[in-house]
């Protein structure tokens, strides 16, 4: 995927720019679970660790925690290590708790994930393992936009300034030859930072054209009578790029392998039962949101959104690398150094137990 680069900004000002951030869809906050999922009789704790905390955000792109928590694949595997549950809204946030101890494992975008790495020296994280590919479109209003070279001129909202959606959106618009301030969003397009919660009221309202949005959000604008003018997996080699990664505090890893092992084999259990069950595991992702959140998604809405996903356990670390350089040509980041953001030694351990292949990090793994 060819990227053309724009202005960059200095690194004073790269510094005072928020976390990259990828926004959740605004279905759900920092929340505990229901306890639907039970400790088995007789199982026994894990290292004897009493529990493990793990992040997530409400969202279809985080669907193999939404699916493996309301299945109960995860306490299965943790045995009487009991799962806490924590729901997030945006990455920052979640990178944060992170940070202070209050989550040990999270589901979480490429954009949050490299900059918490490179905000703490690489010392406060480490990708373990991927999630999800695509579930992410460009919508827009028919009748004021019929074609991508009309988006020119139009105001295009994105999640949040510096999101992993919204350096998606500078890349593509700097692709088209087109000018775009990062920060102010000002140029050949408006580029409109909105928050997923509040984006199809600002569609249906006309105050933006189109969003280039993660799923759910962007088939609720198709529901509104958006149209799909662009899937963002076209551009990507072989449809692929990363939208959820496994994340998991170095300390935690190193003090709790084999918590780290069981909580990786049972996203492995997961993404196999989704993608062998898909309108099962729809369900159950919905099934939990409605608990989450009081309001369950309609088929309308769920139904396209879960097919433009694809859940795998490669974190597809190239993509990702990929999408920090995209990140850097837009002027939103200073040059990263990812070598170590990777250690996929505990995944790789499970998939060759399970008889299935390595996943590769690219070049960018622990030595």
């Amino acid at each position: 995927m060819p990227a053309t680069s724009v202005v960059r900004r200095s690194l004073a000002v790269v510094a005072a720019l928020p976390l990259l951030t990828l926004a959740a869809c605004g279905y759900g906050s920092q929340a505990e679970d229901d306890g639907a999922a039970k400790v088995a009789a007789g199982a026994k704790k894990i290292d004897g660790l009493d529990s493990v905390k793990i992040g997530y955000f409400g969202n279809l792109t985080h669907g193999t925690a939404l699916v493996g928590m309301e299945k109960g694949f995860f306490q299965k595997e943790l045995g009487a290590t009991e799962v806490e549950p924590a729901v997030f809204n945006a990455g920052p946030s979640e990178i944060e708790a992170l940070n202070s101890g209050s989550i040990d494992i999270g589901w979480i975008g490429p954009s949050p994930a490299i900059n918490g790495y490179t905000k703490s020296g690489g010392k406060n994280l480490r990708i373990i393992g991927g999630s999800a590919s695509g579930g992410v479109k460009l919508v827009v209003n028919p009748d004021k936009i019929k074609s991508l070279k009309d988006v020119k001129g139009k105001r295009i909202a994105t999640p949040q300034l510096g999101n992993t959606q919204d350096v998606a959106f500078l890349n593509w618009a700097a692709e088209q030859g087109w000018k775009v301030d990062p920060q102010s969003g000002k140029g050949d397009v408006t580029v409109v930072r909105s928050d997923n919660k509040v984006t199809p009221d600002a569609f249906k309202a006309g105050s933006i054209d189109g969003a280039w949005v993660p799923e759910p959000t962007a088939s609720k604008l198709v529901a509104e009578g958006g149209k799909e003018l662009l899937d963002e997996a076209t551009l990507w080699p072989d449809k692929k790029f990363v939208i959820t990664n496994i994340i998991v505090r170095q300390e935690f890893l190193q003090k709790h392998p084999k918590v780290v092992e069981a909580v990786l084999k049972a996203s492995v259990t997961t993404n196999k039962w989704i993608n062998a069950n898909p309108d099962a595991a729809k369900e159950a992702a919905n099934k939990l949101l409605e608990k989450e959140t009081g309001k369950a998604l309609p088929a309308e809405v769920l139904d396209p959104a879960w097919k433009s996903i694809r859940f795998t356990d490669d974190p597809l670390a190239s993509t990702l690398n990929t999408e920090a350089e995209h990140a850097v040509k837009a002027g939103l980041l200073e040059k990263p150094d990812l070598q170590g953001i990777y250690d996929l030694a505990p995944l790789n351990k499970v998939l060759k137990a399970e008889g299935a292949p390595a996943v590769d990090d690219a070049g960018l793994g622990v030595k």
